[in-house]
């Protein structure tokens, strides 16, 4: 590929055809899942650059804790080094997902307001770490003003732009968030970028042209870090297909290579329960929260445990994942899709309303609007949830969850029929979408004078 300076004006290729007018992915960016590297350059030149091959764009825990360390140390000595500075803020931001951890997010903003403060002109890694940071935290308003202010000094870095694509794609700008898309995969047509592409298909129904993309994204892999993380989402979309062999191909493959890769667990365990076989499931799954206790894992185990029976080891992990959003929020990360759907499913119908609604507010994404729309049916108010279902649903996703979400506001609402026809066509795109709500469903299509109960 030319250099991206050289570039002819009009001659931008095409790999986001001209009929692909939205979308982003959903999994793939609500909470900022692609990592966004640390880029190398001097950020007081603002010279055009990219992220370290060495680092990748997934980089793992022990090679993020030895490259802190050696930041820390750097800067005892030179503390007012900027790059530096803008360097370990940024990796600060990915130890906070890869730990799970939030406590990191008020040290990476301490560097990177430090750095800026210290090269205020041009530097455009503190921005875009600083851009990173408010992803991180669904602070998505902020996170596209850093975002816009990175690539106004460094149009040349596709990592810049998969930070802008995050942002515009929580806030719902899908056309936008895929130019930018579009713009990363123009200046370096890798992993990161062509995963953000993949997503753009998902998004829109296209499971088939996304797979495709993530394969490519695959291929284009260059260190065991972006490989294991590609097979993860392969995983992914064949699960969310109805593949689960396919899924757990993919994330044993994975495992296989990049043991240490955690998401790959959660992913396997999700295949393996489809596939009949809980004991690994719960294996897996429980060995993936006590590596990385992310509160989506935590839940998802919560969730498993219940499908089980297993009640009192379900309770046990609902008040990890309570915690969990506690401490969240006492870092400054605005409560997300898990945090109402859990509440109106296993907790306060009312709260669940507030914080989705909230959702909507700070990051009008699909998830956020299938999450006002579940909250406010569990609080008895389905009408104005039926509004919120069909706007999840609006980009023609193939979520199997949303559609089960609306079967049931339609079967309140007395829309038998139409009820039906939702749990017909979730069953259809992934008959073990839910370990709990997936048997409900079947039930329910098979009893019609109950159809979503």
């Amino acid at each position: 590929m030319s250099d991206p300076q050289r570039r002819q004006p009009g001659r931008r290729r095409t790999l986001l055809s001209a009929a692909v007018t939205t979308v982003l992915g959903v999994g793939l960016f609500l909470t900022g899942a692609l990592a966004l590297a640390p880029w190398q350059g001097d950020p007081a030149e603002g010279r055009p650059s990219e992220p370290s091959t060495q680092r990748g764009a997934i980089a793992s825990g022990d090679t993020l804790t030895t490259a802190i360390t050696a930041l820390q140390d750097q800067l005892r000595r030179t503390p007012d080094d900027a790059a530096a500075l803008a360097t370990l803020g940024l990796d600060y931001v990915q130890q906070a997902k890869n730990s799970a951890d939030p406590t990191y997010y008020p040290k990476a903003e301490e560097a990177l307001r430090r750095s800026l403060s210290l090269a205020a002109q041009d530097n455009f890694t503190a921005l875009g770490g600083m851009a990173a940071l408010e992803n991180g935290r669904h602070n998505f308003a902020a996170a596209l003003d850093w975002a816009q202010r990175a690539v106004d000094v460094n149009p040349y870095n596709s990592s810049l732009y998969g930070a802008l694509a995050d942002a515009l794609t929580q806030l719902g700008q899908y056309q936008q968030a895929a130019d930018a898309v579009q713009h990363m995969v123009d200046l370096k047509p890798g992993t990161p970028s062509l995963a953000r592409a993949s997503y753009v298909a998902e998004l829109r129904g296209d499971t088939e042209t996304a797979r495709t993309w993530m394969q490519r994204a695959l291929q284009d892999a260059a260190n065991p870090g972006d490989r294991a993380f590609t097979h993860y989402y392969l995983s992914e979309l064949a699960f969310n297909s109805g593949d689960f062999d396919g899924a757990l191909r993919e994330a044993e493959a994975g495992l296989k290579a990049t043991p240490s890769y955690t998401p790959l667990l959660q992913a396997g365990s999700r295949a393996e329960a489809a596939l009949g076989d809980p004991d690994s499931a719960v294996r897996d799954l429980a060995k993936a929260a006590q590596r990385t206790p992310l509160p989506e894992y935590v839940l998802q185990l919560g969730e498993l445990y219940q499908s089980l029976g297993r009640t009192d080891e379900a309770e046990q992990q609902y008040q990890v994942f309570r915690a969990e959003q506690q401490l969240l929020t006492d870092n400054g990360v605005t409560p997300d899709a898990d945090a109402a759907l859990f509440e109106a499913d296993h907790g306060d119908p009312d709260k669940a309303v507030a914080i989705a609604r909230k959702g909507v507010q700070t990051r009008p994404f699909l998830e956020s609007h299938d999450a006002l729309a579940w909250a406010l049916h569990a609080a008895g108010q389905d009408r104005e949830a039926l509004v919120e279902a069909d706007r999840a649903l609006t980009l023609g996703t193939r979520n199997a969850l949303f559609h089960y979400h609306r079967a049931a506001i339609l079967a309140t609402l007395g829309d038998t029929a139409a009820a039906h026809e939702e749990l017909g066509t979730a069953l259809a795109i992934n008959p073990r979408f839910h370990p709990r709500y997936a048997p409900q469903a079947r039930a329910a299509l098979d009893a019609p004078q109950n159809p979503a109960a």
